[in-house]
């Protein structure tokens, strides 16, 4: 029983270094594309940055592409943990409101907090993507998945009759996907300075006055 204890003990001591080893590679990876641009960050980089071997970056993530996935899905949730974005209380959260207005500025409160964590290194990838299929197909795979998510908030909306008769549902859809656009965010804070409530606010009232009837 006790020699059960220890190699229990033992595995949860390999899976938790396991875990930080993992995490120190994602946090290494992040800093130098988002400092260095993704096609100038090697891997080799990126292991003595995380103070590990290269083959075990390989081994705890895998190459440079998958790096930059992992660390993009990692900024998009806000954490390491296996739970689809849909199924975080937050989203679970606005989605069961039943004021439209609530429901949009609960949703712009997520994205900004997405945007801040994600906008530097969406930005390193769409250079990549300029040269790199791999990379052009992750930037695709990101579109796919925030028009899905746009999808979900819209129809939530269509079910609580409080769309604007001026949107056809996939033009509202269009509308909710471009507001996701971790560029925007980019574009207003970091190039012209505007504060992350500031953006926050107008991102809320842009969605109410576009989405929402009268």
């Amino acid at each position: 029983m006790a020699e059960n204890v220890k190699r229990d003990y033992r595995s949860e001591l390999r899976t938790a270094h396991a875990q930080e080893t993992r995490r120190s590679i994602i946090e290494a990876a992040s800093r130098l594309f988002v400092e260095h641009g993704y096609g100038a960050t090697t891997v080799d980089a990126i292991a003595e940055a995380a103070g590990v071997s290269r083959k075990t970056v390989f081994t705890a993530v895998g190459g440079k592409l998958e790096l930059l996935k992992v660390a993009l899905d990692w900024a998009v949730a806000g954490d390491d943990q296996p739970i689809a974005l849909q199924d975080r209380g937050a989203i679970r959260r606005l989605l069961e409101q039943d004021d439209p207005r609530t429901l949009l500025e609960a949703w712009a409160h997520v994205l900004v907090e997405i945007d801040a964590r994600v906008a530097p290194l969406f930005q390193a990838l769409e250079v990549a993507a300029g040269r790199d299929a791999a990379a052009r197909e992750l930037v695709e795979q990101s579109r796919r998945q925030r028009l899905d998510g746009a999808r979900t908030v819209v129809e939530r909306l269509a079910d609580l009759d409080a769309l604007s008769d001026d949107r056809h549902l996939r033009e509202a859809v269009d509308v909710a996907w471009l507001a996701g656009d971790p560029a925007l965010y980019d574009r207003l804070v970091r190039e012209r300075g505007w504060s992350k409530r500031r953006f926050e606010q107008w991102l809320a009232d842009t969605l109410v006055g576009q989405l929402l009837g009268g």
